[in-house]
């Protein structure tokens, strides 16, 4: 049986890889399950899973965890550093699906310990890429892709030589707002932007895609985990979910990964690599579905993917920034203090502002210095949307 963990077990990607293990129950054994405030789904598959601990990251309800699980035999903890600690539990895979720059620390942790990371926390690789691989190549750790884009390019690359890639193309659905008239993105509520047309995720997500800070940030994955030129890498329009990347070749042949817009498969890759493994996802019928749709992207509706090109160009912890700006200014529109479109303006301001003070993003990276300046943007963050909402 494999050790296995799952950080952030409560979200979309959580679920789904909980799906993958319930039907192989036999095959697993869970150490650590952690989530935030839904107690309920955290404490009911601590139970169905077995698992040796159940953490939230929410201090205020430990005691609820613990009435959830009383008799039950497992260990209850809250708060991240018990999370951290739960990382440091022995395990063959670690599933980090923890949202936001939260799930860096935890990964580190885990990776410290030799363990197979299969990463879905995209964070930790725009905050802190090159500090994640290299301490995962210093304890022998695997790092395996789960975001659909990363693993269908880590798929394509199979038994390649990575200095015949000429370029990688990543897809995107173009989110709820791809059709809308630009000019009526500033009145876009909430509401209309938590409401994806082929994917089934998480608010926060589902807003990213719509604004497309999400592929902002897989682009800047790609470029960390592969070790791509940012030249090399694009971005490419596909409505229809089911084209993940392409791979493009110095002969001229592209490698395109096709699937469903279903999660587990990139969850179940990630679980069962190096074998492939029968999942439950649908096949695609290409005769029914007869055509796939592709278009290039535009900056002036998508201005994300414009600062993810100048956050690869500034380099050192100016991911970081990004990335603590961006989740700042997406709290600022869920509370209704920003706008749509205002959302890229805060963290563009919010880049321009730590670059000019010097200091914090050409800092050295270690873990210290990324969680002290996520801090910083983050406060910086606070200061823009107050002035814009004032």
């Amino acid at each position: 049986m494999r050790k296995v963990s799952i950080f952030g077990a409560t979200g979309s990607i959580g679920q789904n890889t909980i799906d993958l293990i319930k039907r192989a129950r036999d095959d697993y054994e869970v150490v650590a399950l952690t989530g935030a405030r839904n107690i309920a789904q955290l404490a009911t598959d601590a139970r169905a899973l077995n698992a040796q601990i159940a953490v939230t990251a929410d201090d205020t309800l430990l005691d609820d965890l613990r009435a959830a699980l009383e008799g039950s035999g497992i260990i209850v903890a809250a708060g991240a550093d018990a999370i951290v600690e739960a990382a440091h539990r022995p395990a063959d895979w670690i599933m980090s699906a923890i949202v936001g720059a939260a799930g860096l620390a935890p990964g580190m942790a885990a990776l410290g310990q030799g363990s197979t990371l299969a990463l879905a926390n995209k964070e930790s690789l725009v905050c802190a890429g090159k500090l994640l691989l290299a301490t995962g190549r210093a304890h022998g750790a695997q790092i395996l892709p789960v975001d659909s884009e990363h693993s269908a390019v880590f798929q394509a690359l199979v038994g390649e030589d990575m200095d015949a890639v000429e370029r990688i193309i990543i897809t995107a659905s173009g989110g709820a707002f791809r059709d809308w008239p630009i000019d009526d993105l500033c009145n876009a509520t909430l509401d209309e932007a938590s409401s994806h047309p082929n994917w089934d995720m998480g608010q926060r997500i589902t807003i990213d895609s719509a604004s497309m800070f999400n592929k902002a940030m897989e682009v800047i994955e790609t470029r960390e985990f592969f070790g791509v030129n940012p030249a090399q890498i694009e971005v490419l329009i596909h409505p229809q979910s089911m084209i993940h990347a392409l791979v493009g070749f110095n002969d001229g042949a592209l490698m395109a990964h096709v699937g469903p817009p279903d999660m587990r498969h990139a969850i179940g890759y990630a679980l069962n690599h190096p074998e492939r493994r029968h999942l439950p996802v649908e096949r695609l019928d290409l005769a029914a579905i007869g055509s796939f749709e592709f278009r290039a992207p535009d900056d002036a509706r998508w201005p994300a993917l414009r600062i993810a090109r100048e956050v690869m160009a500034r380099g050192g912890l100016a991911g970081a920034v990004f990335n603590a700006a961006k989740e700042t200014a997406l709290d600022g529109f869920i509370a209704g203090q920003l706008k749509f479109t205002q959302m890229s303006d805060v963290v563009s301001q919010v880049l321009d502002q730590m670059d000019a003070q010097g200091g914090h993003i050409d800092a050295t990276m270690t873990l210290d210095n990324v969680l002290e300046t996520d801090h910083l943007a983050r406060k910086d963050a606070r200061l823009a949307i107050e002035k814009r909402a004032g």
